[in-house]
């Protein structure tokens, strides 16, 4: 069974850190770019950032110095570790994969993507 599944959400206080997981079972997870990406209430989803198959990197501009996605193929874990989290950030957070032929590949895009998560909440507030 092809799954996602995230998890490490929660309430913290503004100036905090967090690191959100995302679990991949049921297909070869080294053959796939990851990315995450998170939705606020009334608003669009939106790319927050992703890493390709050999580990390359990209974030949107708001998160650039705070957020970092690393990944893990033996375990076919992706994190987001978050520091300096802003109210801004409050938003549900999703993984979202995509089988890559080539190993640079990755997207901030999410229709470029066709395996998701269920979401994890993240809340930034005092």
């Amino acid at each position: 069974q092809v799954q996602l599944v995230e998890s490490g959400g929660g309430l913290v206080q503004p100036g905090g850190s967090l690191r959100v997981s995302c679990e991949a079972s049921g297909f070869l997870f080294e053959y796939y770019a990851m990315g995450w990406f998170r939705q606020a209430p009334g608003k669009e989803r939106e790319g927050v950032s992703c890493i390709s198959r050999d580990g390359g990197t990209d974030s949107r501009d708001s998160v650039k110095g705070r957020f970092t996605v690393s990944r893990d193929n033996d375990k076919n874990m992706v994190y987001l570790q978050m520091t300096d989290l802003k109210p801004e950030d409050t938003a549900v957070y999703y993984c979202a994969a995509k089988f890559s032929p080539s190993t640079w590949w990755s997207s901030l895009r999410d229709v470029d993507y066709d395996l998701w998560g269920q979401g994890t909440q993240v809340t930034v507030s005092s």
